[in-house]
């Protein structure tokens, strides 16, 4: 009898829904979801920009910027897939429109960043933020990107929105990566060369993307455009340097990067700041 009353406990417990987070969520507005634990870790200082200094996006900061509004608000909203070149400022956004929404928002909006090797704990995750209703999440994951052995893209189907229960009304899920269908594209080429009905086979892996209802695109800027955001840079750190040499220095970094981009624009400026002794805090 007392064998059998030991069963039944541990059946209830397998039952019992998931326990409650063991962090208090009004201490920050930023986490980072530490799989293995379960748990959210606060992030005290988020490394984001001001969205003023974001230069030449201004298209996709307006489409994000509306798209977060909406969510805070408790309107319909999508899940964002920000896509492109490397370096030109789409993690950057996703933390900079975050920061500028929750600052006015009249509900708590919480940023949480998932790790890419995590995203198979993304369900659990969602359990446990689907008792929160009170609160709205951004789940965040960076760079997410599938590789050929990488099956994890499956899971994220069904939690983004196929699954049974579907995505809380209180999680949003906003993604970066250098890749359109989050895929390379030997990898969908490989699916038609060897499945037995490859449109079918490639059908599959793209349809990932198609779960994120808002498609944003990044691309490398003009040499315009790269000067505009310098200068953006430098006249709000205060630096004092004749235009023309500002620019002469700037066309010369990114002469040796090889590239334009916001990312590029960032690292001349910091080169700078310590050639000049500014303070970039």
């Amino acid at each position: 009898m007392t064998a059998l009353i030991g069963r039944i406990a541990d059946a209830l417990d397998r039952m019992a829904p998931p326990p409650a987070l063991k962090i208090d969520l009004t201490v920050a507005d930023a986490f980072v979801w530490q799989a293995e634990s379960e748990s959210l870790q606060p992030v005290n200082r988020v490394n984001r920009l001001d969205p003023n200094l974001l230069k030449g996006i201004e298209q996709q900061k307006r489409l994000l910027l509306d798209n977060t509004k909406h969510y805070a608000e408790g309107h319909p909203a999508n899940n964002a897939l920000l896509w492109g070149a490397r370096g030109t400022g789409k993690s950057s956004l996703v933390k900079a429109v975050h920061g500028q929404v929750a600052a006015m928002a009249a509900n708590p909006l919480k940023l949480i960043e998932i790790h890419r090797e995590d995203i198979d704990t993304l369900p659990d995750l969602m359990l446990i933020l689907r008792q929160n209703p009170a609160i709205r999440f951004v789940i965040f994951c960076d760079d997410l990107s599938f590789d050929n052995s990488d099956t994890s893209y499956k899971s994220l189907k069904a939690v983004l929105e196929g699954g049974i229960e579907g995505r809380p009304d209180n999680v949003i899920f906003y993604a970066t990566s250098n890749r359109r269908h989050l895929m390379p594209r030997d990898m969908m080429e490989n699916e038609r060369s060897t499945a037995i009905n490859p449109a079918e086979a490639v059908e599959e892996k793209v349809s990932l993307s198609d779960r994120f209802g808002l498609w944003i695109g990044f691309h490398n800027c003009s040499q315009s455009v790269y000067l505009e955001m310098v200068r953006g840079y430098a006249e709000h750190y205060g630096f004092e340097l004749p235009d023309a040499d500002l620019t002469a220095r700037a066309l010369e970094w990114s002469a040796t990067r090889g590239a334009r981009s916001g990312r590029v624009a960032w690292q001349f400026i910091v080169d700078l700041a310590g050639r000049t002794g500014t303070d970039l805090s």
